[in-house]
């Protein structure tokens, strides 16, 4: 069947995945309001193993498959640094930053890392030396952050509240299964 709104649907391809989903034979489609089809099951409760009414266990679940809630997981979080899952190419960390603290000036020569705001405020210094952080730029909810291997770099929670945030390291920066509680506890072990 051609549809004008969307030349690639018909009743048979529109979601070669939709076995998994939906046995109905009837007609499963309805409309959304542009007007184009969905199947029913789009709109069918789906049961999610880490859904935000529960506590999340927040342990190294690498390098198994995995499915979480990562906002979720990042605002439960009260660790200084949590790694979350530790694969072969990227790691996943979780980090809680106090009030007025910081995460500390680093640099990783091998290492790209993308970082991402779920709840405060902050600022990001980076450079190229650690006495030039000539890049400055204020953060807040659902900013992300590219940190390029070899920047110096610095976050500072700005606001009234900790920071929440995750961290994907490329390739992995820290040991399979590191919790840091701490700032200081992460130094020591640095």
């Amino acid at each position: 069947m051609y549809n004008n709104y969307n030349p690639y649907y018909n009743d048979y391809n529109l979601c070669p995945y939709s076995q998994y989903f939906s046995t109905q034979m009837h007609n499963p489609y309805m409309y959304n309001q542009q007007g184009y089809p969905y199947p029913d099951w789009a709109n069918q409760p789906v049961h999610y193993p880490n859904h935000p009414t529960q506590t999340i266990r927040l342990k190294d679940y690498g390098p198994d498959p995995f499915v979480v809630d990562i906002e979720e997981a990042a605002i439960q979080n009260n660790t200084f640094r949590t790694a979350l899952w530790t694969g072969k190419h990227l790691q996943l960390t979780l980090m809680s930053i106090n009030v007025g603290e910081d995460i500390g000036l680093e640099v990783h020569p091998n290492v790209d890392q993308f970082i991402r705001i779920e709840r405060g405020q902050g600022l990001v210094m980076m450079g190229n030396s650690k006495d030039n952080l000539n890049f400055r730029q204020r953060v807040e909810d659902d900013y992300a952050i590219f940190i390029p291997a070899g920047k110096w770099h610095n976050i500072i929670n700005t606001g009234r509240t900790p920071l929440k945030l995750y961290s994907i390291y490329a390739p992995p920066e820290h040991p399979h299964g590191t919790v840091h509680k701490t700032k200081q506890e992460a130094e020591e072990h640095h």
